[in-house]
């Protein structure tokens, strides 16, 4: 168990040390599908309080589940040479700390979730655990990445739930595109650990089918991903600027899938951040245009 060490950062340091630990920017992924949520469910803008209210609660929903995802796996990180120098292994934040974090960010969600209306009120359980829980998956299922993509696919059907009170097959089709897109490049990402997870008993598909079937489940993953997209684009009923959207993420996908070889991993990361980061800001830019000039 981690410990407070004489290298453990107070003040503004700890707060920089503890964005860093949860990858705060990977906010990217998510975010972006939840404004695509909010956007579509409404023939107009919802108001700043609605839209300042659904970004509260997206990035502490996620910020909750990060902190709980380096809090639960802190030993495991600590034995693993490319997460050893995480804040808490590394000793940079104490376990004490980073619980005030967790807890703190728990209220925010809940706070603004319950500020929205009811039934985000009501539902906010539920969004919490499935984001909360992806932690543990890994210990006993390989289908662990497919419950972190649940977790960022909820995010377009939480903000349209924010903004009508209710749920539609739009949403849902949206959950399903950003479950397989996150569960794919999930995959990809979880072959720099292929070895560590086997040795230390943890779940994950490269683990269970090595890196050639990995990649395959993730192109596979991909590929539904899109057509959950095509679907949502075509039952919503974009213009042609919102097709280029769908075109635009087949094109950045494939070219993802491009870059990673099971015996060249070097690439990993521009896979996995990059190209991702990319396509959730550019189908949101494209459908935000698309929406201007048809609604």
């Amino acid at each position: 168990m981690a410990t407070a060490s004489t290298s453990e950062l107070k003040g503004l340091p700890a707060f920089r040390a503890f964005l860093e630990m949860i990858k705060f920017e990977h906010s990217i992924f998510a975010l972006p599908y939840a404004l695509i949520g909010m956007m579509w469910a409404t023939p107009g803008f919802p108001g700043w309080r609605i839209f300042i209210l659904i970004l509260v609660a997206m990035v502490s929903c996620r910020t909750a589940a990060m902190t709980y995802n380096r809090i639960s796996d802190r030993d495991i990180d600590a034995k693993n040479e490319r997460t050893a120098r995480r804040a808490i292994p590394a000793g940079l934040l104490s376990l004490r700390t980073t619980n005030l974090y967790f807890f703190g960010s728990m209220i925010l969600f809940f706070g603004a979730a319950g500020l929205l209306n009811p039934v985000t009120l009501l539902l906010s359980p539920v969004a919490i655990f499935v984001t909360v829980f992806y932690s543990r998956t890994k210990r006993f299922t390989w289908l662990c990445h497919f419950w972190l993509g649940m977790s960022l696919g909820i995010a377009p059907a939480a903000a349209w739930i924010a903004v009508t009170g209710k749920l539609a097959v739009v949403p849902i089709l949206l959950f399903g595109a950003v479950t397989f897109w996150t569960a794919g490049f999930d995959i990809i990402y979880a072959l720099q650990d292929e070895e560590f997870d086997k040795k230390n008993g943890l779940h994950s598909v490269p683990a269970k089918f090595g890196k050639v079937k990995a990649l395959q489940i993730s192109r596979g993953s991909h590929c539904v991903s899109l057509f959950f997209l095509g679907l949502a684009l075509s039952v919503y009923g974009v213009g042609w600027i919102g097709v280029l959207a769908g075109i635009f993420a087949a094109g950045m996908l494939i070219y993802e899938q491009s870059l990673v070889k099971p015996n060249d991993l070097s690439k990993v990361n521009m896979a996995f951040f990059t190209l991702n980061g990319c396509i959730s800001v550019g189908v949101f830019l494209l459908l935000l245009v698309d929406y201007l000039v048809t609604r």
